[in-house]
This record gives C-alpha cells, sequence and structure tokens, in this order.
C-alpha cells in the first residue's frame, strides 16, 4: 500500500511539473512578443502586479489568505529569494547570449537536482533513471545546438542561475506541509516583482498599450500557474523523478516557434525531441513499476 501510495504521489508530481513547465512556455512566448516594445523589467513589474492580485484572490477563495503570515517562515523567504536571485543571474545571462545557449544551460537543471537530491536529502538515484535524465538532458543539447565558442562569463551567469534553481526547488522540500502552496506561490512573486521594481527605477518608465497590458494580463495567469505546479510538484514527489519533465517545456517550445515565428526543427533537433520524449516516458513507467 505504501509503495502504491509512493506511486501515486510521483504520478501527480509528474502531472504538476507538466502543467507548469507548459504553462511557463505559455508565459514566455507573450513576454517574448512584447519585449519588442516594452523593456524587460517594466513586463516584470506589471505582470508580477496582476499575478499577485490572482494569486491572492485564489488564495481567498480556498480559505487560506488570514494565513498570509505564514509566508514569514525562514525556508518560505530563503526560497522566495533564490527565485529572485535566480531570475536576476539568468536576464543578466539572457541580455548577452543567444537564447539557445541560455535554455540549454538552465535545462542542465534535473542533472542538479537529482544530484543535489542524493547528497542532501539522501534520495536514491538509481543507474537508470541517471540515464534517463542524461539522455534527457542529450535531446535538450540535440534541440538548442548551442554555440561552443560562445561559452563566456554570461555562460557561467547562467549556470549559477540554474544552480540558483535547483537549490530552489530543494529547499520547498523543507518548507512544513502544513503551509499552503498558494502562499508560498505568492512568495515568490512577491519578490521577483520586488527586484524587477527596484530595476525599473533605474530604467524608468515607458508608454503601453491596452493590448500588451492585456497579453501581460494573459501572461499573469500562466505565470501563476507555472509558479504553483512547479511548487506543488517539488513538494510531494521525488525530485529525480519530476524533475526530467522540466522538458516538456522545449517541447512546446518548439510547437509554438514553429506556428508563431516559423521557426522549424531540423534533423538534430527532431532527434532531440525523440530523445526527450523517451527519457519522459521512461520516467513514468520506472516510477509506476516502483
Amino acid at each position: 500500500m505504501l509503495d502504491s501510495d509512493h506511486a501515486r504521489q510521483n504520478r501527480i508530481g509528474i502531472a504538476w511539473m507538466v502543467l507548469g513547465m507548459s504553462a511557463f512556455i505559455a508565459n514566455d512566448a507573450m513576454i517574448k512578443a512584447i519585449s519588442e516594445r516594452v523593456p524587460t523589467a517594466q513586463i516584470l513589474v506589471v505582470r508580477g502586479l496582476m499575478a499577485m492580485a490572482l494569486i491572492a484572490l485564489v488564495a481567498y477563495r480556498m480559505g487560506v489568505l488570514h494565513r498570509i503570515r505564514e509566508i514569514a517562515n525562514r525556508w518560505v523567504v530563503v526560497r522566495a529569494s533564490c527565485e529572485g536571485i535566480g531570475t536576476f543571474f539568468y536576464l543578466v545571462a539572457l541580455s548577452h547570449l543567444p537564447l539557445a545557449n541560455v535554455t540549454a544551460i538552465n535545462m542542465a537543471a534535473p542533472i542538479f537536482i537529482a544530484v543535489m537530491a542524493r547528497i542532501f536529502l539522501g534520495e536514491r538515484v538509481n543507474a537508470a533513471r541517471s540515464v534517463a535524465i542524461v539522455l534527457g538532458f542529450a535531446g535538450v543539447m540535440l534541440i538548442v545546438q548551442p554555440r561552443p565558442g560562445d561559452f563566456n562569463l554570461s555562460a557561467w551567469l547562467c549556470v549559477l542561475a540554474t544552480l540558483v534553481y535547483s537549490w530552489r526547488d530543494l529547499l520547498t522540500r523543507k518548507i512544513s506541509p502544513q503551509t499552503p502552496s498558494i502562499l508560498i506561490t505568492w512568495a515568490t512573486a512577491a519578490v521577483v516583482w520586488s527586484m524587477a521594481l527596484l530595476v525599473l527605477s533605474i530604467q524608468g518608465w515607458v508608454a503601453m498599450a491596452w493590448r500588451d497590458v492585456g497579453l501581460l494580463a494573459i501572461a499573469s495567469v500562466f505565470l501563476s500557474t507555472g509558479y504553483y505546479g512547479v511548487i506543488a510538484a517539488m513538494r510531494h514527489s521525488e525530485l529525480s523523478v519530476v524533475a526530467p519533465f522540466r522538458y516538456v517545456g522545449l517541447l512546446w517550445a518548439v510547437v509554438i516557434g514553429y506556428v508563431f515565428w516559423g521557426d522549424v526543427p531540423n534533423l538534430l533537433a527532431w532527434g532531440g525531441i525523440v530523445l526527450l520524449i523517451a527519457a519522459g516516458y521512461y520516467m513514468i513507467w520506472e516510477a509506476s513499476r516502483r
């Protein structure tokens, strides 16, 4: 019975991760479209304000908003701070590197998480699961095909961001199970918003079209869903099982890139997609079998 419950929790965690990463890619697509007209910091501030309002409304409807003081818990604050710091490093790297390179480095997170989970949480990562994680990352590399010559200081900043994100995911397990995930989601959005507001105070505000405001409102829904999905996945499942399903985001990125920007994957990229699907399917099968 315990093994059955364990497998069920892993399956639920996988579902949350798939939902979360899918929402993140939808959010990123909208941000990419708006960023041609509006500075990044301003996008994050407007979107973050909407996301915080939406998350607070959901928390109220869930009957937990009155427990908002629980986000002052040490682990909630530290986790949210990691989110903000990681976002800062990631955006700095993104401003100096091709998107393909940044994506490839950031998708190394499942490997970092699996290693950290083994060291700090004592999770058992068997050989087969390790192979699946590495194959998934190989698929990522085949899809984005980064240029080796671009691996410079900015790339190391992206590696640092990935490490911080991985540590953030581990810290999720330190938070008390009694603390509602929706409140952790709000704390995360609030820290990222605060950091973006600081940058915006330096960059300055530009006029926005109502169309962009509407797109940011939709993006805030996807962002909130993404935050909550990843938090829920990390809190109740084995990290090394759910982490590889971050790769689902890349599959959506390929589809969205083709539909809206005409980006067509080459033969190597299609090989990477096959590896990602195979690795993800194996992780589902292995989790269910155990």
